[in-house]
Parts: structure tokens; C-alpha cells; sequence
């Protein structure tokens, strides 16, 4: 799992911390430090500060599973004069 936090966006509310306080952390009164690549058991608290962030700063990428992919239907070609 990736993690990115856009800190132009970042207003140091803090959901962040609250929700996954083993990877984001308050350096100083307002600088936001963070675990750019936290381990899979941790994946539900990140995705919980992600969802809580009130200005939307963070982004998660690198899913543990892939996409199902729906199965595609025979289409048959041809002329049907």
C-alpha cells in the first residue's frame, strides 16, 4: 500500500493521527509527518484517517487484492439480412 498526503491541502486538523496513530504524527505544532508505505495490517485504519480527513489530503494506492473482472459475452458478428 502507498500512501500520499497532499500537505498544500493538509489543515492539520488531526482526524489522521486519531484514526492511525501508528502511521501519521504531529512533528512540532503543525507539521504533518507520515509512513508513505505502511504494512497491509494497518490498511483499515489508514483508509479510516483517509475517510475522515475533512479536506480530502489523503490518497491510498497498491490494493491487496485485484479487481474482479466481469466476464465478457460472446457477440457474434456478422450480416443478419
Amino acid at each position: 500500500m502507498r500512501l500520499v498526503v497532499d500537505l498544500n491541502r493538509c489543515q492539520s486538523y488531526g482526524q489522521c493521527v486519531y484514526a492511525a496513530p501508528t502511521v501519521f504524527r504531529f512533528h512540532g505544532e503543525e507539521s504533518l509527518e507520515y509512513d508513505y508505505a505502511p504494512g497491509d495490517g494497518v490498511r483499515r485504519e489508514v483508509e479510516r484517517a483517509a475517510a475522515a480527513c475533512p479536506v480530502q489530503a489523503i490518497t491510498l494506492s497498491g490494493a491487496t487484492e485485484p479487481a474482479p473482472v466481469a466476464p465478457v459475452a460472446p457477440v457474434a458478428c456478422g450480416d443478419d439480412r
